[in-house]
C-alpha cells in the first residue's frame, strides 16, 4: 500500500513550484525559524522579497479544519531577521487527491486548490467562501498581495500634503518674484497659475523620493540626509550636483525635468521647498512601499492643470489592473517565457496621463514572463524602448509616465524610450495641432521633444538620446491599444463649460480662433470614422485607436456610459459589430464614485475589451455585458473578477427569458452578473449596463420584439411595439428653437396664460407630478425671424418626452399639455398623424412598462438620470398606435380622462404607488385587454425595476414603502 504524502512533503513541493514563479523572491518551505519572538511557531511557506511585504502560507489537507486560524495567528508576527511584520496570510486548502498521489509536485501543481487571504487590517478576501485556483493562481495572489495598498495609500497622502505645503510656498514666491514663477510656468509647458506651481512641487518630490529610493544602489549617490541639514540653504546647490551626477548613470525621465525645476528656483524659495519636501520623501521612503514610483503619479491627477477642459480624469489602480488583465489575456499566440518575443509587441495609450494603463499592462507582461521563469530585470529595457508607447499633451505627464515606468526596475539602464509629448494648439508657425489626434492622418509627428530643452527629454541615459524628434506610431502597428482617452465634448456648454465656446479644445489659454481651427482641423481628420462631435474628443481618440490596430489587436478602453446608448456614439458601436470579436463591456451598477472606473468623475463609466479582425475572418463570438455590483477595491479582487469571467463555460443570452443573467461570484459573494446580447444587435444600444438584476434586461428585450414575457410567468403575451419615429415625428432641438440667430427664431421669456407660442421648456418636479401639465414658457418671435418661426411652430404639439429623465425626483415620462405648445430643452415634442394618438402615448409612456422601455434605452452615466437625445428618442420602443383600432383609441381617452387629475410619485417608488398601479392596470387589463396574472407580473417588474441602483440613484425608501398590486 503506498504511504500517504504527509503536509510537510506537500508543503515543500508548493514551495518549490512558486519558487519557479517567483524568481525574484525567496520562498522557504517548513521553515523552523522563521518569528523572532515565538521561535517555537513555524511556517509552511514564507514568501519575501526586496520592496514587498512578507507573505506566509499555511497549507491543511481538506477539510482543513483549522487552517484558517494558523495563517491567522501568524498575522502581525515579525520575521526573524528582517524585522518586517506579516500583512497577509494565505490560508491554503489541498484536495485530498494530493495526499494520495505518487508524485507529490506533480500533483500540486495540476490540483485545483482552495485558498483565502487573511489581512492584518481589514475582511479577509474573499469575505465569504474561498477561491479556488492552480498554483499560477496563488503565484499571482501572492504578487498582488504583497504590495500592502493602504500603506501605499498612506504614502500617497503624505506626499500629497508635502507637495501643497510646498506650493503655497511657491504661491507666494509668485507674488513677490511673478518672474521666476513664469520661468517654472514656461518649463513646464503650462500656464502661470496655482496648478502649475503644485505640479513643479510634484515633480521636485518625484525626484527626491526615487534619489532616495536609488541612494546606495550607486556608491556616488548618497541618502538625502546626507545632503545637509534642516533649512540649509547650500541644500539647493548640493541636490544639483547630487542630480547631475544620477544623470550621469541614468534616470533621465525622472531627474532631468527636477533638475532644470530647481536650477530656476530662488535661493531662499528652494530653501523653503527643500525644507518641505525632504522629510516628505523620506516619510515616503520609511515606509517601505516598493512601489513609491507610482504615488506622484496618483497625486499628479488631483492637481493637474486644466482637468475641467482635458477631463484627464486618474484610471484607479485597481481598474487599471482589471482592464491590462482582461486585454493581456486576448493577446494572442504569445511565448511569455521569451523575452524576444514579448519585444516584438506593441503596445500603445495615446492619452497615457501618468501612464496608469501602460503601468499596468507592464505588470501583467513581467509577471506573466516571471511566472514562466523569466526575469523580469532583463526584459525591462526590452519594454521601455520597444513595446511601450505613450503620448500626452503635458510634458509633466510624460514626466510621470517615465518616472513610473523607469520605477519598476530601478536599478536597470535603457535607451529611448517611446513616450512622447504631443504638440497641442497654436504653434510657433501660426498652425494649430490636435495633440495625439495629429495621429489620425499620419504615421510620423514631429514631437516637441528637441536637444535645446531639457524639460522634455524622455530618455534614460543621456541627454544625446533626446535628438530624436519624429514619433512614428505606424497605422496598423499596434498588438494592443489601451486607454482613457479624455471625455471632453464639443457641444458641451452646461456647468463649468458654460462660458466656453469649445471646452474640447479649450487647455491651454485656447483663444476662440484657436478653438474653432481646432475643431475644423479635427473634424476633417475624423471624416469615415467613428468620431462624433457630440460625442466628444473620446470618439476620436477611439477612432485613432481602431487606426493604429493591427489585425487581431486588442482594444481596451475606458469610455463614459453615454458611449453605450448615445446616439452619437453609434458609429463607434457599428465600427465594435462590424470590425471586432469578443466583444466584452463592464460597468458597475452603483451610484456615486462606485459607478465609475476613474477617480473624481462621479459618473457611469464602461470598460471596453473586443479584438479586432483579420482579413477575411468573421465575427463569431456574442458580445458579453458585466454589471458588477462594485468597482474592485484591490488587486486582489481585480484578479479575481477577471478570473472570473475567463472561467465562466458559458453565459445566459438575453433573449432566453426573464431568468436573469449568469452570476459572477468571488468566494461566495455574488459580485456580478452577466447576459449576452445577439450580434446583430451589438451596433444598436447598449441597453445591458449598468444593470444589478438582468432578468429587466431580457424583459426589455422581449418588449422590443412585441412579447411581454415577465419573471416567473410562462405565458408570454403580445403586445404590438414599434419605435418612436415610425409612429410620429420627434421635435426640436432647443438650440434649433431659441439658439442664437440665424440658428434660432425666437427668445424664450417668462409664461403667459395668453402667450401665442407657449411651451413647455424646464423641469419643476412639483410640478410635474401629473399627466397633464401646463406650459411653463413662452416664445417671443425675432425680427426678421418671421417665416422661420412659422415652420418652426408646426412642429408643435401636445405630447412631450421627457429628454433628461432623473428617476429620484420626477414622476413623468410622457407630459400632455392641453393645447399645443413647443417642446424645450427637456420636453422635446412629439408629434402624430392622429391627434387621438396623444392620450395613449401618454399612458403608456407612464406605466411601468413605458418607464422600462425608456430606461432600457437611455443611457445612465448619472446617479438615477437618464437621458435620451432627440435623435437617439426616434429609436425609443413604444406601444404602436398604428395599431390600436378606433375602439381602442377611444378607450385610452377614456382612461386619460379618468387619470388626469391624479398625482404619480417619482419613478424610483412605481412600485409603492398606488397610483401608478392603478394606471398599469387600466393600460395592461382595459386598454390592451391582457389578463390580470399579466398585470401582476408587471407590478413585481416594478419593483425588480425601482430596485436598480440606476433608478433610485441611492435615494432612501421612504418609511413604510410597499409593493402595490
Amino acid at each position: 500500500m503506498m504511504p500517504r504524502q504527509t503536509e510537510p512533503n506537500a508543503n515543500n513541493a508548493l514551495g518549490s513550484l512558486l519558487r519557479g514563479m517567483m524568481p525574484g523572491c525567496t520562498v522557504l518551505a517548513e521553515n523552523t525559524q522563521t518569528f523572532a519572538d515565538y521561535p517555537g511557531r513555524h511556517s509552511d511557506v514564507l514568501i519575501t522579497g526586496r520592496g514587498r511585504a512578507p507573505v506566509v502560507v499555511e497549507a491543511e489537507y481538506e477539510p482543513a479544519a483549522t487552517v484558517e486560524q494558523d495563517a491567522r495567528e501568524r498575522l502581525g508576527l515579525n520575521i526573524a531577521g528582517d524585522g518586517r511584520a506579516i500583512e497577509a496570510a494565505i490560508a491554503v486548502r489541498y484536495p485530498a487527491a494530493v495526499e494520495a498521489a505518487y508524485d507529490v509536485t506533480a500533483a500540486v501543481e495540476q490540483a485545483a486548490l482552495s485558498y483565502r487571504v487573511l489581512y492584518q487590517q481589514g475582511n479577509p478576501f474573499p469575505r465569504a467562501g474561498w477561491l479556488t485556483g492552480a498554483v499560477t493562481d496563488l503565484a499571482d495572489l501572492i504578487r498582488l498581495v504583497s504590495v500592502p495598498q493602504q500603506e501605499v495609500e498612506r504614502a500617497a497622502e503624505t506626499l500629497e500634503n508635502g507637495i501643497e505645503r510646498a506650493a503655497e510656498w511657491l504661491d507666494d514666491m509668485a507674488k513677490s518674484r511673478p518672474g521666476s514663477a513664469a520661468d517654472l510656468a514656461a518649463l513646464l509647458g503650462m500656464s502661470n497659475v496655482p496648478q502649475t506651481r503644485r505640479m513643479a512641487c510634484a515633480i521636485l518630490a518625484n525626484a527626491l523620493v526615487f534619489h532616495e529610493r536609488i541612494a546606495g544602489m550607486h556608491p556616488a549617490v548618497k541618502h538625502l540626509r546626507q545632503l545637509g541639514g534642516p533649512a540649509d540653504p547650500t541644500l539647493q546647490d548640493a541636490l544639483l550636483a547630487a542630480w547631475e551626477g544620477i544623470l550621469a548613470i541614468n534616470y533621465y525621465p525622472i531627474f532631468a525635468i527636477a533638475k532644470d525645476l530647481l536650477t530656476q528656483l530662488p535661493s531662499d524659495a528652494a530653501a523653503r521647498v527643500l525644507d518641505g519636501l525632504r522629510p516628505t520623501a523620506q516619510a515616503v521612503a520609511a515606509a517601505g512601499v516598493d512601489n513609491a514610483h507610482d504615488l506622484t503619479g496618483r497625486v499628479f491627477q488631483r492637481l493637474i492643470a486644466d482637468r475641467k477642459y482635458l477631463a484627464t480624469f486618474y484610471t484607479r489602480p485597481e481598474s487599471a489592473a482589471l482592464l491590462a488583465r482582461l486585454a493581456v489575456a486576448k493577446l494572442e499566440g504569445i511565448n511569455w517565457a521569451d523575452a524576444a518575443a514579448i519585444g516584438r509587441l506593441r503596445v500603445g495609450d495615446f492619452a497615457c496621463g501618468t501612464g496608469a494603463l501602460l503601468s499596468a499592462v507592464y505588470s501583467q507582461i513581467a509577471a506573466r514572463h516571471e511566472r514562466e521563469g523569466g526575469d523580469p530585470a532583463r526584459l525591462h529595457p526590452v519594454m521601455l524602448e520597444e513595446v511601450l508607447y505613450g503620448c500626452d499633451v503635458m510634458p509633466s505627464a510624460i514626466h510621470i509616465t517615465g518616472s513610473t515606468l523607469s520605477g519598476m526596475q530601478p536599478e536597470v539602464q535603457f535607451g529611448q524610450s517611446r513616450l512622447y509629448t504631443m504638440p497641442y494648439g497654436r504653434q510657433e508657425d501660426g498652425s494649430v495641432k490636435l495633440g495625439s489626434l495629429e495621429l489620425l492622418q499620419s504615421s510620423a509627428v514631429q514631437t516637441l521633444f528637441n536637444t535645446s530643452d531639457p524639460a522634455l527629454r524622455t530618455g534614460s541615459v543621456g541627454e544625446e538620446t533626446a535628438a530624436q524628434v519624429i514619433a512614428q506610431i505606424p497605422d496598423g502597428g499596434f498588438d494592443l491599444v489601451i486607454m482613457n482617452p479624455p471625455f471632453t465634448r464639443a457641444t458641451n456648454h452646461e456647468g463649468a463649460h458654460a462660458t466656453v465656446v469649445n471646452p474640447a479644445f479649450a487647455a491651454f489659454d485656447a483663444s476662440k480662433a484657436d478653438m474653432d481651427a481646432m475643431g475644423k482641423r479635427l473634424n476633417l481628420f475624423g471624416r469615415n470614422t467613428c468620431y462624433h462631435g457630440n460625442a466628444g474628443i473620446a470618439s476620436a481618440f477611439v477612432a485613432l485607436a481602431d487606426k493604429k490596430l493591427k489585425p487581431g489587436g486588442v482594444l481596451a478602453l475606458v469610455l463614459p456610459l453615454s458611449a453605450a446608448a448615445g446616439g452619437s456614439w453609434q458609429g463607434f458601436r457599428q465600427m465594435l459589430a462590424r470590425g471586432y470579436d469578443g466583444l466584452t463591456v463592464f460597468s458597475i451598477a452603483a451610484n456615486g464614485k462606485e459607478m465609475s472606473f476613474s477617480s473624481d468623475t462621479g459618473m457611469g463609466e464602461c470598460l471596453v475589451i473586443a479584438r479586432k479582425l483579420r482579413e477575411k475572418e468573421v465575427v463569431t463570438g456574442s458580445p458579453c455585458f458585466l454589471s458588477l455590483h462594485r468597482r474592485p477595491r484591490g488587486f486582489d479582487q481585480a484578479a479575481e473578477f477577471a478570473k472570473g469571467l475567463r472561467s465562466v463555460d458559458s453565459v445566459r443570452s438575453v433573449e432566453d427569458g426573464p431568468y436573469g443573467g449568469t452570476p459572477l461570484t468571488v468566494g461566495d459573494e455574488l459580485v456580478g452578473e452577466m447576459v449576452t446580447i445577439l450580434r446583430q444587435s451589438a451596433g444598436l444600444v447598449w441597453g445591458g449596463v449598468r444593470i444589478s438584476d438582468h432578468s429587466l434586461a431580457q424583459v426589455a428585450y422581449r418588449l422590443v420584439h412585441s412579447e411581454l414575457w415577465l419573471p416567473r410567468e410562462v405565458k408570454k403575451f403580445k403586445i404590438p411595439i414599434l419605435p418612436k419615429g415610425k409612429i410620429g415625428i420627434l421635435g426640436l432641438v432647443s438650440r434649433d428653437i431659441n439658439g442664437p440667430m440665424p440658428r434660432g427664431a425666437f427668445d424664450k421669456v417668462a409664461y403667459s396664460p395668453t402667450a401665442t407660442y407657449p411651451a413647455l421648456w424646464n423641469h419643476e418636479a412639483p410640478k410635474e407630478t401629473k399627466i397633464v401639465c401646463e406650459p411653463d414658457s413662452s416664445l417671443q418671435v425675432r425680427i426678421g425671424m418671421e417665416k422661420k418661426s412659422e415652420a418652426a411652430w408646426q412642429v408643435a404639439s401636445r405630447s412631450h418626452l421627457n429628454t433628461e429623465f432623473t428617476f429620484g425626483s420626477q414622476a413623468l415620462a410622457v407630459a400632455f399639455t392641453d393645447s399645443e405648445s413647443m417642446g424645450g430643452r427637456v420636453w422635446p415634442n412629439v408629434k402624430f398623424p392622429d391627434t387621438t394618438y396623444d392620450y395613449a402615448f401618454s399612458l403608456w409612456g407612464n406605466t411601468t412598462l413605458g418607464l422600462v422601455s425608456y430606461w432600457w434605452h437611455s443611457s445612465r452615466q448619472q446617479s438615477s438620470k437618464a437621458t435620451v437625445s432627440v435623435r437617439t428618442a426616434e429609436s425609443l420602443h413604444t406601444l404602436d398606435l398604428n395599431s390600436l383600432s378606433a375602439a381602442e383609441l377611444d378607450t385610452a381617452q377614456e382612461i386619460f380622462e379618468e387619470f388626469r387629475d391624479k398625482e404619480l410619485r417619482p419613478a424610483y417608488l412605481a412600485y409603492a404607488d398606488p397610483n401608478r398601479a392603478l394606471l398599469d392596470r387600466l393600460v395592461i387589463c382595459d386598454l390592451l385587454g391582457l389578463e390580470e396574472s399579466a398585470y401582476a407580473g408587471v407590478r413585481r417588474l416594478a419593483a425588480k425595476w425601482c430596485a436598480e441602483p440606476s433608478v433610485h440613484g441611492g435615494k432612501a425608501r421612504p418609511k413604510g414603502a410597499r409593493l402595490v398590486v
